[in-house]
């Protein structure tokens, strides 16, 4: 491992370090890492990742996420190291990974500093540890999640269930429910000054506009009862408008009376059937009979699928306003209209306001108890607090990056926690244990579909696996890149064991699989390995031809006909002539010329065959002694050069970007995984060193003697065609005497 080094400021360097193909910064001193701002960020390794399926404190990512938008970026990255480093006296203290501090780490040369110290020693004193040099994070969560249960904590947010005041806390709820609530650091919803000033100045609004009808009686012509009589007019007013129409029409021109009314043709399409008040062809009907200068019948006569909405009418308007009445003509409609024009008109001018929900009468006792005045002082004594609350989250943020800063740079701005080995990188996310091997270098992923076109590209082996957590439904998936031994076994559907990084176990399942060469032995034994599964199924398909004739039925004989002449038939009615069926395929005789001739064929064939062996055998044999290593090496570079030199040129293409790209990554480099380092990555069984291994398998496979038998019959056959093209001559004649 190479390094070089470039300016940083006043004399000191930058460290690079050459791993996956690029270099690296080395950043192993609090200068370096303080000085992160000033460093070129095309020599960054990462310039964005996300802050989801990576495995480092979700709170910490979220802090440092400072825009809250689920990425980190270089610049937040900065922006943290900046604000930690101002922070410490040394940050070198940043490269330990502790989740400890020791206070007089703090700088409390600067105010911020000193505020963090106050805040870290209020901290240790409420813990029960006053006096202490060191603070932990356990010890600011602890406090912190006593401070965010307290009735005030700093955040300006008051909850309704810390309120006494059963008056108060209605309103506080009826806020609440209207504008929805604010999340309490309790985790209660509750209500701040925005939500308070919002709901108070919709409330001024909404009373203006509901004082109108004090000031104006005309505004409520039935007074209370305003409301009901105008819903019930409304349901009825264009049916009764239309009725009076109609009776102008028959006034107008009496042919139109009976048209008006409805044809005996309307009447005869209902009359076939059971009727009801609620059957819907009545309610296209008049509500009574049309006739000219008519008065509207609100009891007898009334059309039934209308008489329900009339009597509420009636009840609700009519008696109030006329007294009581048995009809109702044109003039006493046309005035019930317009003593409700002006309800309809105040009503249209109703604020679109979610606290309608309300009413008027509740909206006017809120802002007659001067509730707002003593919620914004609730808000204000819970506010008081913000400071405390500010500092306690400073420590807890100083704490985390002391924590998780370094871990974080080391698996951004390098990768050198990937590529050292020394630690796990952030983007693995355990150990997939299958088929005899262990992979290291997995990745959650949410949809294997979507990943692989992009993943593909990094030219590494990849297996997606659906992992179940044992004894529960929690699902996830992952991408396992295998880097070692080859892939006969496998498959989609083969299982095996996931083991995330804090030791739980997921039953893994194969979905889906990238291909790509694994190894440089698997690429040079691949071609015998397809050659021989190509014959293996050629003779399979051959011995499953042979069986199906062999299993085939013979063709039935036709049946023995009588030489007898059949006595006459009476005449009878002709019988049904039957559908023709297929005919029977005819038997194909014995041919011996054609078995004679595919005999001869194979001979001939066999004999080509053995008469090519024997020829490259004889020009083999005929070689010098030292050529015949060299043309033993040249066949096999013949037969698996390609294909090792495509699988050489794929494996050094071996890029870890694309994986990490397809997971919301910004991968500012080529991040090369060679030979060697893939191997490392995935690890294949192997016995414990200093193991004992015995030999004898009781169940071991025994040699069927046909084989020895046919081995010894080819043995024969090869040294007779030795000797007969004079080839053991030569052999013997090169035997020095």
């Amino acid at each position: 491992m190479t390094e070089r080094a470039t300016d940083i400021q006043d004399g000191e360097h930058w460290k690079f370090f050459r791993a996956g193909g690029f270099d690296q910064v080395r950043l192993d001193t609090g200068r370096a890492i303080t000085s992160l701002g000033r460093l070129d960020q095309k020599l960054w390794a990462a310039l964005s990742c996300p802050t989801r399926g990576i495995e480092l404190d979700q709170r910490t990512l979220d802090i440092i996420d400072s825009d809250g938008d689920g990425r980190i970026r270089a610049g937040e990255v900065i922006a943290a190291v900046e604000w930690a480093g101002n922070l410490l006296k040394q940050a070198d203290i940043l490269l330990r990974r502790e989740d400890s501090l020791p206070l007089d780490a703090i700088d409390d040369s600067k105010d911020e500093g000193r505020a963090v110290l106050a805040a870290a020693r209020r901290i240790l004193a409420k813990s029960g540890k006053a006096g202490a040099d060191t603070i932990t994070l356990a010890e600011v969560a602890g406090v912190e999640e006593v401070f965010s249960a307290n009735d005030f904590n700093g955040d300006g947010i008051v909850p309704a269930e810390i309120v006494d005041d059963p008056a108060l806390r209605a309103v506080i709820e009826d806020i609440i429910g209207c504008l929805g609530g604010d999340i309490d650091r309790s985790g209660l919803p509750g209500v701040s000054g925005d939500k308070v000033k919002a709901f108070f100045e919709a409330a001024e609004i909404y009373a203006a506009w509901a004082a109108k009808a004090e000031s104006d009686p005309a505004l409520k012509p039935l007074g209370d009862a305003s409301a009901a009589a105008a819903g019930a007019l409304a349901v009825v007013a264009a049916k009764v408008d239309d009725w009076f129409t109609r009776c102008a029409l028959a006034a107008f021109d009496p042919r139109a009376a009976g048209p008006l009314n409805h044809t005996e043709d309307d009447w005869a399409a209902l009359a076939h059937h059971l009727l009801s008040p609620s059957e819907e062809g009545l309610v296209a009907f008049p509500l009574a009979t049309v006739a000219a200068g008519a008065s509207l019948p609100l009891g007898l006569g009334l059309n039934p699928a209308w008489a329900d909405a009339l009597a509420r009418f009636k009840a609700e308007a009519v008696t109030p306003l006329l007294g009581e009445r048995q009809s109702l003509s044109a003039e006493e409609w046309a005035g019930i209209k317009a003593r409700f024009a002006p309800w309809t008109a105040w009503q249209a001018e109703q604020p679109d306001s979610p606290l309608r929900a309300l009413g008027a009468a509740r909206i006017g006792d809120i802002l007659a108890t001067g509730a707002r005045a003593a919620i914004e002082e609730l808000i204000a004594q819970d506010l008081a607090l913000e400071a405390e609350a500010r500092a306690i989250a400073s420590v807890d943020r100083l704490l985390r990056c002391c924590r998780d800063l370094a871990t974080l740079l080391n698996n951004f701005v390098a990768f050198r926690d990937f590529y050292t080995r020394k630690h796990k990188a952030v983007f693995q996310a355990g150990t997939l244990f299958i088929d005899g091997r262990s992979c290291e270098l997995c990745v959650r992923v949410d949809d294997p579909d979507k990943h692989a076109p992009i993943a593909t590209l990094s030219r590494i082996f990849l297996i997606y696996c659906q992992c179940v957590r044992r004894g529960g439904d929690e699902k996830m998936h992952i991408a396992a890149a295998v880097t070692a031994g080859d892939s006969d076994q496998l498959m989609v559907g083969r299982n095996g064991v996931f083991y995330d990084r804090r030791g739980g176990d997921w039953d893994a399942t194969v979905v889906r699989i990238v291909d790509h060469p694994i190894s440089i032995r698997q690429s040079f034994w691949a071609p015998y390995k397809k050659a021989g599964k190509m014959i293996a199924q050629q003779a399979e398909k051959m011995a499953a031809a042979r069986s199906a004739v062999v299993a085939a039925p013979e063709p039935a004989k036709p049946a023995a006909t009588s030489t007898s002449a059949p006595a006459p038939a009476k005449p009878s009615a002709p019988a049904p002539v039957p559908a023709p069926a297929a005919a029977a395929a005819p038997a194909q005789p014995f041919d011996a010329g054609r078995f004679a001739g595919i005999f001869a064929a194979l001979g001939l064939a066999v004999g080509a065959i053995g008469t090519a062996i024997a020829s490259v055998v004889t020009g083999f044999l005929a070689l010098p002694w030292w050529q015949i290593p060299l043309a033993l090496i040249g066949g096999l570079l013949v037969v698996s050069g390609p294909s090792v030199v495509i699988a050489s040129f794929k494996l050094h293409q071996r890029n870890l970007g694309p994986i990490l790209d397809a997971n919301g990554w910004a991968v500012n480099t080529h991040a090369r995984i060679n030979i060697p380092f893939g191997t490392a990555l995935t690890q294949m069984a192997k016995l414990p060193e200093g193991a004992v291994r015995s030999m004898k398998d009781p169940y071991a496979q025994k040699e069927p003697p046909w084989r020895g038998y046919a081995l010894a019959a080819a043995a024969v056959g090869v040294l007779g065609l030795l000797w007969k093209f004079g080839a053991l001559a030569k052999l013997w004649a090169m035997i020095p005497k």
